[in-house]
C-alpha cells in the first residue's frame, strides 16, 4: 500500500472509527504483536497469506507481527466476556454475537474506505449480519453459515422427501445420518412447519424478552416427524460433520446433513458418485413441508484500541482478510462460502455443487438472530430425547405435554 494511501486511510480512521485517538504503536526498535483468531481449519492458511501480506507493507512491517490461533467462531464472544484485554485484536465470529459483542464495546467499526469497500464489496446478507441499528460494525467473512445434504448417488437416486431417502438408505444397507441432538440442526423441523422461536436482545447485549408456539398444531408436525425419522431403520445420528461416514472400506453412510467445510472429505470419499443437495421434504398429517434451518454468516471484528496507528493497522488487516484474495483461500483451504461479490463470482465457486446446495437450501432458511446459550443446551436435550426413544410410545396426550414443556422451558431461558 502507497504512503499516499496510509496517510488517507489514517485520516479517515481518526474521524470516523468509534472508540479511536491518536497515539503511538510503540516504541523505536520495538514491534508489536497483533494477535488474530480464526478457525483451526484456516489457521494455516490466514497465517501464511498474512506473513505474504504484511512482508509487502513497507509502512507496518518493521512495527508489528502478526500471529493467528485458532479460535471457534461460536466461542469468541465468552472469550470476550471473561477478558476483552486478553483477547484478539482481530477476530471470526458467528454473526449472532455482534450484539453481545458490541455491548461490551468489543468492536471498532469501520469508517471511511473501510466501510465503503464492505459495501461495494460484499452481498447484501452479509451486510445486514453485519449491522445493528443502521450501522456496519463488522467485515463480512463468509456467506455460508448454515447445512446442506452430501449422498452417495449409488445409494440415493432421489433426494426430494426425507422418507425416500430414509428408505433408500435402509434399502442398501445404509444410514442418513442426521444430528438430531443439536439445536442448531433440529430447528429445521420446527422451522419448516412454520414454527419460530425468537429472542429480543437489547443494545447492552442483555435478552428481554422471547416469543415461541412450538406448542401448536404445526408444531407437532415437527414435533412427530422427528420421532418418525429416530425410529426408521435408515437413520443414525451423527455430530454435523461426518462425512468421514462415507468411508470407501465399507462405509455406513448413505447420505449426511452437514456443513460447507465438509465437502471436500465427502468428495474425497465418494468420488463419481459425490452428490450434494438442499435438505429434503417431509411430509405428515397429509401435508408437505420443506426442511429449514438457520441461514448465517461469519464476520471478522477488530477490537478498539488506544492509538490510531494499531486502529488502522487492524482494520487493514480486516479488510484483506475479508477481501477476495483471502475468501478464495478460505474455500481452498476449509471449503469457507464467500461473501465477496467478486469471489462469488469465481469459475471454481460457481461449479461447486456444496454451495449451489446451500444456496438453494437457504430460500428455506430463517436468518439466524441471537439466542441465550441455554436455548442451545435445551434443543439439544429434547433432540436426544427423541433420538434415546423417550416418545416412541408416547401417545397424543403425553406429546402435547413434552411439547408444552419444552416450549416454556425455552421461554424460560432468557
Amino acid at each position: 500500500m502507497k504512503k499516499g494511501r496510509i496517510a488517507a486511510a489514517l485520516s479517515l480512521v481518526i474521524a470516523l472509527l468509534t472508540g479511536c485517538s491518536a497515539g503511538n504503536a510503540g516504541t523505536a526498535g520495538s514491534k508489536r504483536e497483533i494477535r488474530v483468531w480464526t478457525t483451526d481449519g484456516t489457521r494455516v492458511v490466514t497465517q501464511t497469506k498474512l506473513n505474504e501480506w504484511l512482508s509487502e507493507q513497507s509502512e507496518w512491517k518493521d512495527k508489528y507481527t502478526i500471529t493467528v490461533s485458532a479460535m471457534g467462531t461460536g466461542e469468541v464472544v465468552t472469550q470476550f466476556l471473561t477478558d476483552i484485554e486478553e483477547s484478539a485484536d482481530v477476530f471470526s465470529f458467528a454473526q449472532d454475537q455482534l450484539s453481545r459483542l458490541i455491548a461490551v464495546d468489543a468492536v471498532s467499526a469501520p469508517g471511511g474506505k473501510f466501510l465503503d469497500g464492505i459495501l461495494a464489496g460484499n452481498d447484501e446478507g452479509s451486510i445486514q449480519a453485519a449491522t445493528q441499528d443502521g450501522k456496519v460494525y463488522a467485515y463480512p467473512e463468509t456467506s455460508d453459515n448454515g447445512y446442506l445434504m452430501y449422498y452417495d448417488k449409488s445409494v440415493v437416486t432421489d433426494t426430494s422427501t426425507l422418507e425416500g431417502i430414509l428408505d433408500q438408505c435402509a434399502a442398501a444397507g445404509k444410514k442418513f445420518y442426521y444430528p438430531l441432538n443439536n439445536g442448531w440442526y433440529n430447528m429445521s423441523f420446527f422451522f419448516a412447519t412454520g414454527t419460530d422461536c425468537k429472542y429480543t436482545c437489547s443494545n447492552d447485549g442483555i435478552f428481554t424478552d422471547a416469543s415461541c408456539d412450538f406448542d401448536s398444531e404445526a408444531g407437532m408436525k415437527a414435533f412427530k416427524t422427528m420421532i418418525s425419522m429416530s425410529r426408521h431403520p435408515g437413520y443414525a445420528l451423527s455430530s454435523g460433520t461426518d462425512a468421514a461416514f462415507f468411508s470407501p472400506d465399507g462405509g455406513t453412510a448413505g447420505a449426511v446433513v452437514s456443513v460447507p467445510s465438509e465437502a471436500a472429505t465427502a468428495k474425497r470419499i465418494l468420488g463419481e458418485n459425490y452428490g450434494a443437495a438442499p435438505l429434503p421434504t417431509f411430509t405428515t398429517d397429509g401435508e408437505s413441508f420443506h426442511m429449514s434451518g438457520f441461514k448465517g454468516y461469519k464476520l471478522i471484528g477488530v477490537k478498539p484500541h488506544s492509538d490510531s496507528d494499531t486502529t488502522v493497522f487492524c482494520h487493514l488487516i480486516a479488510e484483506y482478510l475479508s477481501g477476495e484474495e483471502m475468501q478464495l483461500a478460505r474455500y481452498a483451504a476449509d471449503g469457507w462460502g464467500p461473501s465477496n461479490l467478486k469471489a462469488q463470482q469465481s469459475d471454481v465457486i460457481k461449479s461447486d455443487i456444496a454451495l449451489k446446495a446451500l444456496n438453494e437450501q437457504f430460500a428455506y432458511c430463517r436468518e439466524q438472530e441471537q439466542f441465550p446459550n441455554e436455548f442451545w443446551s435445551i434443543a439439544q436435550a429434547f433432540g436426544e430425547d427423541i433420538n434415546a426413544g423417550k416418545y416412541n410410545d408416547a401417545g397424543e396426550p403425553e406429546l402435547k405435554a413434552a411439547l408444552a414443556d419444552f416450549e416454556d422451558t425455552l421461554l424460560a431461558a432468557r
